[in-house]
């Protein structure tokens, strides 16, 4: 299916569920530079819409509803993206201190938020692309089953490995990933084994003894597919 297609039906779903503020949210919300996301970097990125929600309400500290532009929702996995246009935010300190605190209030409850810029985006979304493509890419594999899929493949210690793996050029060290992310070794180890099993790590062995001696990622960074 094409871009155009499937996001005339992503949206229409979306409007088909809501009423009253939420409806009107995505009336106003959903406009060119989130439009621009999806089609620049969202469909490049996943090639489908699952999970994703546009114009998503949510709580701030106070308990005061407003909406994010984007929640990609992957099991019990919540991650924000936020299009920042300078026009909107950067010349308004009220605005731009409040989106900043409710940011901050999301990373507080669980919640993983991008702050994507408008400009960049119309610039270099490549760019933005590939960052994101690094970043995301565990929970892509996630993302493209089903929700028992996902609890199956991922827990969140097997994406920490996998993202580390992708930092450190497809390689895992167990005393060293247990120092980056403050495990035990053996726990990385436990994780390793269960990472090869799923078929996303390759355990490497050195010498005569033919001790493991570190783990290689081995799934693809470059398709949203990779489970």
């Amino acid at each position: 299916m094409s871009f155009e297609i499937e996001h005339h039906k992503w949206v229409g779903d979306h409007l088909r569920r809501r009423k009253g503020e939420r409806l009107d949210a995505l009336k106003r919300g959903h406009g060119y530079g989130n439009r621009l996301f999806v089609e620049r970097v969202w469909w490049s990125l996943a090639g489908n819409f699952h999970g994703l929600h546009p114009e998503y309400e949510v709580k701030d500290w106070r308990g005061r509803s407003y909406f994010v532009d984007f929640m990609w929702i992957v099991g019990a996995i919540r991650i924000v993206f936020e299009i920042m246009d300078y026009g909107s935010h950067g010349t308004d300190r009220s605005k731009y201190r409040m989106d900043l605190n409710r940011g901050l209030f999301l990373q507080a409850q669980d919640c993983t938020v991008f702050y994507i810029s408008l400009d960049e985006l119309k610039e270099n979304p490549a760019f933005i692309l590939s960052a994101l493509r690094n970043i995301l890419s565990p929970y892509l594999s996630a993302g493209s089953g089903t929700k028992r899929t996902v609890e199956r493949f991922f827990s969140k210690i097997e994406r920490d490995l996998m993202r580390a793996a992708i930092r450190h050029n497809r390689t895992i060290r167990p005393t060293e990933a247990a120092k980056e992310l403050e495990l035990h070794t053996m726990t990385v180890i436990k994780y390793c084994r269960k990472l090869v099993d799923k078929g996303k790590f390759r355990a490497v062995a050195s010498g005569v003894s033919g001790r493991i001696t570190y783990y290689e990622y081995i799934g693809s960074i470059l398709s949203p597919d990779l489970v």
